[in-house]
């Protein structure tokens, strides 16, 4: 691994680190309980002091709530304060924070972007969301159209639509990427940033989904200032930076930490053992097939994860995201199937606006509907073949005739 990636990833203080073993990650963790007792001290109190004793993410650097400690160690402290009853972080409302937001700031972003930003977004303080697609650019992100131009002050005015944006009627902060160069091809003229969503010109709408409810939205962006201090990386190289965050959201979503027989195969597997009038030969033989492939596709993302250990997320990330969401719709048909009439029924189509991401809860038509999005949201599962064929595979890429003429002149 080249050395660069490395001190990317906090592995230059896991050199200095390496006397952290999970002996003194409980040590550690000992001393926080004892400093703030999670019943004594608010949630938000116990959740800083575990930032600010690197106990947040281990694999972080010091200072930034980690210890520079390999991140397999996570596990440790997690079960050392579950053990006590403290207080988490919510990450299922909180995870494109958690899941994007956040490598990205650590990979990219100024000391001062870290301090100002890490902390909150990690305790929950200041939920994120992320403002990539827009309604004339969903697969091909790098055609979008949402312009920011540079004031003579230094400030960025920022004007377009996103779209599909979950959670950002929650979010605080949003990270963003605009069109600052038309004249350069399309690639090349997008810069990264982090926008302020309680700022005037934000406006967020609801979208309502499939399955009754708001939890996407759309948002129209009118003269935002942006201050250039809130810029993650070089002007035009927005989209190096996000490929940075893609690679870690395909992880996000396709890689969770799952038991066995945990997520979209519990419900079905559920249902089997409690409901024997329903079975038939057939739908066993699906479900045993269904069961042995999120087996196999659960030991695969903590085989990813592993890798994470010593790096960054690579192309692989896009092979955990497809099978993802092809499982999640294979397995929720197949449970809709095994219910019969019962399968039909739809629990509550009540509007709301859900604070978190839900792909497993309610009932199996909330799941069976929900499901449908896995294969667009994270990147379409079309432009995820692509990028196992090119980037994974190493296939001839497909023939574009857009790559290098300037964006203004492309066909709209």
């Amino acid at each position: 691994m080249a050395k660069g990636r490395e001190a990317e990833d906090g592995g230059e203080d896991r050199a200095e680190g390496g006397a952290v073993d999970a002996a003194e990650l409980r040590g550690r963790v000992r001393e926080l309980l004892a400093a703030h007792p999670p019943g004594a001290v608010s949630p938000e109190e116990f959740l800083r002091a575990r930032f600010d004793a690197g106990l947040a993410w281990v694999h972080f650097p010091r200072g930034l709530g980690g210890l520079g400690a390999p991140r397999s160690l996570q596990p440790v402290v997690d079960a050392e304060l579950a053990a006590a009853d403290a207080p988490d972080n919510d990450p299922r409302r909180i995870g494109i924070g958690l899941g994007m937001a956040a490598p990205t700031i650590l990979r990219y972003g100024t000391e001062e972007q870290k301090q100002r930003f890490l902390r909150p977004l990690w305790t929950g303080e200041e939920p994120w969301c992320q403002l990539f697609s827009e309604p004339g650019a969903g697969s091909d992100l790098a055609g979008l159209r949402t312009r920011a131009v540079r004031e003579p002050g230094g400030d960025w005015i920022v004007d377009g639509q996103k779209v599909w944006t979950s959670s950002a009627h929650t979010a605080r902060w949003a990270i963003l990427i605009a069109r600052t160069d038309p004249d350069v091809p399309k690639h090349q003229g997008i810069t990264y940033f982090v926008c302020d969503m309680t700022d005037p010109g934000v406006e967020v709408r609801p979208l309502r989904q499939l399955t009754g409810e708001a939890e996407f939205n759309e948002v129209f962006l009118t003269g935002v200032r942006i201050p250039d201090a809130h810029r993650l990386g070089a002007i035009g190289d927005g989209w190096r930076v996000a490929q940075a965050t893609l690679m870690n959201e395909r992880v996000a979503i396709g890689g969770r930490v799952l038991p066995r027989e945990a997520g979209m195969v519990a419900a079905a597997a559920a249902t089997w053992r409690e409901r024997p009038e329903l079975r038939t030969p057939e739908l066993h033989d699906r479900l045993l097939s269904a069961w042995i492939d999120a087996e196999v596709a659960r030991l695969s993302a903590e085989r990813v994860r592993q890798q994470l250990a010593v790096g960054s997320p690579g192309p692989e990330g896009a092979g955990l995201k497809l099978a993802f969401a092809r499982l999640n719709q294979r397995i929720s048909g197949l449970e809709v199937e095994l219910l019969g009439e019962d399968g039909l029924r739809y629990g509550d189509w009540t509007m709301v606006r859900p604070r978190s991401v839900d792909f497993y809860g309610r009932d199996a038509g909330y799941r069976y509907l929900r499901a449908k999005g896995n294969s667009i949201e994270g990147g379409t599962s079309e432009i995820l073949r692509n990028i196992i064929a090119e980037r994974v595979l190493e296939l001839p890429a497909e023939p574009r005739t857009d790559k290098d003429a300037a964006w203004k002149d492309l066909p709209r």
